[in-house]
């Protein structure tokens, strides 16, 4: 329910919230940093880095210069931390005295660096940064804002010669020459060593705790532009010697070393159910290279599946080991919620925190923790759990927010499916419910497909909601959440059982609540939800109102035009172009669009390389050459990401149009 006295959400509020992330202990233990992400007037975002003391109330601003800044690492005497900002024009590396002063700028490369991390002596760090395999990392510069719009100028004049099938993604455009490498700043000396070269992006996972090793993950494979495993290396400091821990097959990701060096844990998985695997924890002996899976009998997703429109920033998700050595912590996603587990090294599972909540990241130092929870009703905040598992709230980051504007609380849901399999859902009453009115309502289905609607602070929904409709969002089988049964269920099933799911739960709240008008019932979704939405109009006419968002409407054209169609068309439907371009046509919703009655409003990033505009584009010309009645919002400049982290104004006009066309047709 919400509160009448408050006012209603608006779109506008996305601008008025104030994103934590990244929380970071200092090593005293009574200290930590994180970053807070907010829009501002000028329609783009800040993000600032805030420190608190457990027993303080209120954290102190460490920086406020307009830019955003990110990634705070404390050196190890805690005397100054290290973190990654644009503030000079190009995202690069610097150093701020945790006692007070200006921040110094330690890097200066062309094309920005980012993740410094501290070697333990606490003379290094070793950062990330795009180079170009000529480049020379004893003497770049950062270009002037003229030199930027010299080179950009020159780009564009030239054409884009592309020989590789890796040539874009959605979050950065085409590719170039450049790849991620790692390098090592020495404080004492003011001198920069790149340690890698490979033709090949290489992330850094850890250092040892006595500094001699570094552990990074790469694809040094010969076919790398052909595949997606991902392989864990050891890399000698002083020698230069480079060991491969892992085979080759599979995908590595979030790997740490144990206290004393001799053991990693990681996530990972060698795709037997392709992109819908379930994630496993892995711990790996440094000396023998033996591998043990600790998590062979779980039936959970490692990692934080949530979806959410609201998070911004990354915060630790683990695994993270105690200090000694004996236990792993990590964030786990079941049943519409994320919670804090910790395991020994045979494999015991604890729950350490769960409150049917989104625990987005964490912090630990010793025995007490620092929790970042997110719940439908708010947006986030620290807490730290301590060794007897009390809970207490650190911060109050959208206090005004919160005082002003009522929020629905979700009613969790449970129903059948046609063929008995459990389906999990939430249902939010609008502002102002009367149970004596009739309301018009939304359903809402989630992207991946592979992913989570759950227990978390979810904007679109509460507007929505605000705006007087019902609102209806639930995990049909594909999601995460529930098990790698489930989760591999949609897989060469699009359009099939998802399809059915979704309509039972439709059925199922119509029947329960008499609330719901009838015959005023709306849906939408974006990514695989923009996908099931095309499809849903295209196969019933009970909807009087849609809004597809970047969608997918023809599997064939998806294949040779997004980033990820050459391997995901393959591993969803089961084909790909080639191999059965009739299969891919009866998957694709554009074959029905005959069949579609209810008015449909396509929205779209022009950008989008992940679900290019083209397949709203043809959705769009279909319908209107069938005199259908459909309408066409392309946004400029705006990527597969718009809704979550999309320029402010675009964000909040995109929320426009959708309630807009709902309120026009409901």
């Amino acid at each position: 329910m919400n509160d009448q006295s408050k006012r209603p959400l608006t779109a506008d509020d996305l601008k008025t919230i104030n994103v934590l992330s990244d929380p970071q202990f200092a090593p005293d233990g009574n200290t930590f940093a994180f970053v807070s992400t907010a829009a501002t007037d000028d329609n783009d975002y800040t993000s600032q880095l805030f420190m608190q003391s457990l027993d303080e109330a209120q954290p102190k601003q460490w920086t406020f210069r307009d830019a955003k800044n990110g990634h705070p690492r404390f050196s190890p005497d805690g005397k100054s931390i290290v973190f990654q900002s644009d503030r000079s024009g190009t995202q690069q590396i610097w150093l701020l005295h945790t006692n007070g002063g200006e921040a110094r700028q330690l890097t200066t490369f062309k094309h920005g660096t980012s993740n410094p991390e501290w070697v333990s002596d606490g003379n290094s760090v070793i950062f990330s940064a795009p180079l170009e395999a000529q480049d020379d990392v004893t003497s770049q510069h950062e270009l002037s804002d003229e030199e930027h719009r010299k080179e950009k100028e020159e780009k564009s004049k030239q054409p884009l010669v592309v020989s590789r099938l890796k040539y874009k993604s959605d979050a950065n455009g085409f590719h170039d020459e450049k790849r991620t490498q790692l390098v090592k700043y020495s404080l004492e000396e003011e001198t920069f060593e790149q340690l890698t070269s490979a033709d090949t992006h290489h992330h850094l996972e850890d250092i040892t705790p006595d500094g001699k090793y570094l552990l990074y993950s790469a694809n040094l494979s010969d076919d790398e532009d052909y595949e997606l495993t991902n392989d864990l290396y050891l890399l000698n400091l002083s020698t230069k010697e480079k060991t491969k821990l892992t085979d080759g097959n599979g995908q590595y990701v979030s790997a740490r070393f144990s206290p004393d060096g001799g053991k990693i844990a990681c996530f990972g998985h060698q795709f037997a159910y392709q992109g819908a695997t379930l994630n496993d924890l892995y711990i790996i002996d440094t000396v023998s290279g033996e591998q043990t899976c600790l998590s062979s009998n779980w039936d959970f997703q490692l990692g934080d599946a949530m979806i959410g429109d609201t998070r911004m920033g990354q915060s630790e998700t683990g695994p993270i080991w105690s200090e000694d050595g004996k236990h792993l912590f990590f964030i786990g996603t079941d049943t519409g919620s994320t919670s804090l587990y910790q395991v020994d090294l045979t494999g015991e599972l604890r729950v350490l925190h769960e409150d049917n909540s989104h625990v987005f990241g964490f912090a630990l130092n010793g025995s007490n923790f620092i929790l970042g929870i997110s719940t439908p009703i708010d947006p986030g905040n620290f807490h730290q759990l301590d060794q007897d598992g009390k809970l207490t709230q650190l911060t109050d980051a959208n206090k005004k927010f919160l005082d002003e504007v009522a929020l629905s609380e979700p009613e969790a849901l449970t129903f059948q499916a046609d063929d008995g399999w459990e389906i999990q859902g939430w249902l939010l009453r609008p502002y102002g419910f009367d149970a004596s009115k009739k309301y018009p309502f939304i359903l809402e289905v989630h992207g991946g497909p592979h992913a989570m609607y759950g227990q978390t602070f979810f904007h679109e929904l509460q507007l929505l909601a605000a705006k007087g409709y019902v609102v209806l969002y639930t995990n049909p089988r594909g999601s995460h959440g529930y098990g790698q049964e489930f989760v591999d269920a949609c897989r060469a099933d699009y359009g099939g059982k998802d399809y059915t799911d979704l309509m039972t739960a439709v059925d199922y709240v119509i029947k329960k609540y008499d609330f719901i008008d009838h015959d005023r019932l709306g849906v939408t979704g974006g990514s695989y939800g923009g996908f099931m939405t095309n499809w849903i109009v295209g196969h019933t006419n009970r909807f009087k109102a849609a809004v597809t968002q970047r969608c997918i409407s023809n599997w064939l054209s998806f294949y040779g035009v997004s980033d990820i169609g050459y391997f995901f068309t393959k591993w969803e439907l089961g084909k790909n172009l080639l191999e059965d371009p009739k299969a891919l046509w009866d998957f694709s919703p554009l074959k029905y669009a005959e069949n579609v009655e209810t008015p449909l409003l396509i929205v779209h990033g022009e950008k989008d390389y992940r679900c290019p505009i083209e397949q709203g584009e043809q959705m769009f010309v279909a319908l209107k050459h069938l005199r259908k009645e459909v309408e066409f919002v392309r946004f400029p400049d705006a990527n597969h990401e718009l809704s979550r982290s999309g320029k402010p104004d675009m964000r909040m006009e995109r929320l426009n149009h959708i309630t807009r066309w709902f309120d026009e047709y409901l």
